[in-house]
Order: C-alpha cells, then structure tokens, then sequence
C-alpha cells in the first residue's frame, strides 16, 4: 500500500526554489551539486560537514548562502587554544549596574562557517552541540535562543592530521551529511581565473528569498510523496549497515530519521514533490558513512589492499539491494 498522496508544491516555492539555486551558482561556479547538497541540509532543517583540502569555496559557498536568505554570517576559525567561552560568549560583571551582563559569542548569528573545527579540543567542539541540536545556547544556567534559521556548516581538512583532534561520533552524528566539493572542471577553473576581479562577487549577492519564504520552503518538505515500497528500501539499507561483516556499528534510528528527511528534502530542491529510488541512492554516502564505524584489521574481514572505507561498504550495500519498482 501507497503512502498517501500529499498536496503538490505551490508554482511559488518551486520559483523560490530555483531562484535561491540559480542566486548562490552566480558565484560558486561549477558546483551544482554541492550545491543541491547545501540546499537539502538547510531545507531538512540539519547541519553540513565538508571535508575537503582549503582553496575549493567551503568560504564562499557558506556567505553565498547568507548572502541569499538576508541572514548574519560568522566565518569561525577553530584553533587548538579556543575555549567554548570563545564561542558561545561569557558573562561580565558590570561594576555600575553591579549586575552580570551576558556578551554573546561569535555562534549567534545564522550561518555558521566553522572552519577547520577539527583544529579545536573535544571540550570546545562540544559547545556547538547544544547550539545544532536545541537552537539555543545556556551560559550559567541561562538560556539563550538563536535567531532562526540557524545553519552551521563546518570543514576539515581530511589529509592533514598533526595538531587536529578527530570529531567523537556524537558530534559526526549531528551532521546531516559529511560531503566534499572537490576542484572545479578545467573550463570552469578557467573561467574563474579569467573574469575574477579584486572585488568577490560574493559580496554584490542578494537576498532573494525571505526568513518566511525560507519557513514556508522548510515545511513544504512533510508534503513530498515518499512511497511505502521506497521507505522500506532506505530502511533495507539502514537494517543492512547493522549486519555487515565489515562494520562494527550500523547507522543508528536518528540517522534513519535524519537520511529519511534529507532525501525527502533533495526530492524538494529537485523542484518535484515525490521521492524516487535514485534520490536515496545519492544521498546515501553523504547521510550515512559518518555514521558508520568499520571493523579493525586483523579480523579477516579486509580486503588485501587495506582498510574498507565506510563509503566503499554503503556501495557494496547498494550494489546488491533491490531496488524497487
């Protein structure tokens, strides 16, 4: 039996939809589905990990972004020396008022760019935990919300590991999807080493979609049609991360829910309102290899060149699970 059908999308949000697109491709050039990637994060209501080498636009993908909803941006550079109260502020005492003033951090604001965050100890990387998960932050028993929308993309870079402290698995958990961007092709990279002016155009983008048009996009994501017969697929692959021989530890419930939304979210930024088989085939590296753990060496389950990557096991998975129909 069919999931019930839901109400289709309005002309308007797929026209605001492909406005914000077509707004960040002006000036992250050649990235269409890093893109996409972004917009599905944002859309699901989650968090992005890129981990990627320094030079290939995390920076300008993320003020892009602010840049088109009309939000506050804050680039975070994570050291080994920050302390969380770097982040998320700290309370003053004021010798007139002889009361304690809170002076909030660089994390209130909306998007979030926290680079290199695998730069920074265990201790401060766990402040950013309340703020992704419950969209406030408490300083001394006080609470304190976060303007919405609130976005925090974070980097690393996957090929440098002196000085950096790897993320524990609850805050990987956290992240809707770990993704890269990679180089631009050879005619894109031209293009941009040829027409790149002093100025960035990031800086001349504007606000083509509102915090409520943004709301309304956000919702609309309950509406896309996810078919039974393809619900039960995302789940046939979770269920199979649980009972691989490669794998210590499969893909958790609240990774199912988070992979279950971001694949009805990416349907959306498609510009179509039903999900189909190929969505939860794309996303399924992205949502779900940061939140698998493989299985030491040595217990024969290895292939001879070395270690199974996480990714390599969800393609394994894929390759022989049925698709349906």
């Amino acid at each position: 039996m069919s999931a019930q059908k839901a109400a289709p999308l309005s002309k308007e949000e797929m026209h605001n939809l492909h406005q914000l697109k077509s707004n960040i491709a002006k000036v992250v050039k050649g990235k269409e589905e890093a893109i996409h990637r972004v917009l599905t994060v944002l859309l699901a209501g989650g968090h992005l990990l890129i981990e990627d080498v320094p030079g290939v636009g995390k920076t300008t993908l993320a003020q892009a972004l602010a840049n088109s909803l009309g939000c506050a941006f804050q680039r975070i550079q994570f050291t080994a020396d920050m302390l969380p109260s770097d982040l998320i502020g700290v309370s003053i005492f004021n010798q007139n008022t002889h009361e304690f003033e809170f002076k909030p951090g660089p994390l209130f604001t909306q998007v979030v760019l926290a680079d290199e965050i695998n730069r920074t100890s265990p201790r401060t990387q766990s402040a950013l935990l309340e703020a992704m998960n419950e969209r406030q932050i408490t300083v001394n028993r006080e609470t304190h919300p976060l303007k919405q929308p609130f976005f925090v993309m974070a980097t690393q870079n996957p090929l440098e590991s002196y000085g950096t402290y790897p993320l524990p698995d609850s805050q990987l958990d956290r992240f809707l999807m770990r993704i890269r961007i990679g180089y631009p092709d050879e005619k894109t990279e031209l293009e941009i080493l040829k027409t790149r002016q002093r100025r960035h155009p990031v800086n001349d983008l504007e606000e083509v979609l509102s915090h409520e048009q943004l709301s309304r996009l956000q919702a609309a994501v309950d509406n896309v049609q996810f078919d039974d017969s393809l619900q039960e697929y995302l789940y046939a692959l979770v269920k199979e991360t649980r009972t691989s021989a490669l794998l210590s530890v499969g893909v958790s419930t609240r990774g199912a829910l988070l992979f279950h939304r971001a694949v009805r979210a990416y349907a959306l930024v498609q510009e179509r309102d039903y999900v189909l088989p190929d969505d939860i085939k794309t996303l399924a590296i992205d949502c779900l290899a940061h939140r698998i753990t493989p299985k030491h060496r040595g217990t024969g389950d290895w292939n001879p060149e070395g270690e199974t990557s996480t990714e390599q096991v969800i393609i394994e998975i894929l390759s022989h699970l049925p698709v349906p129909l």
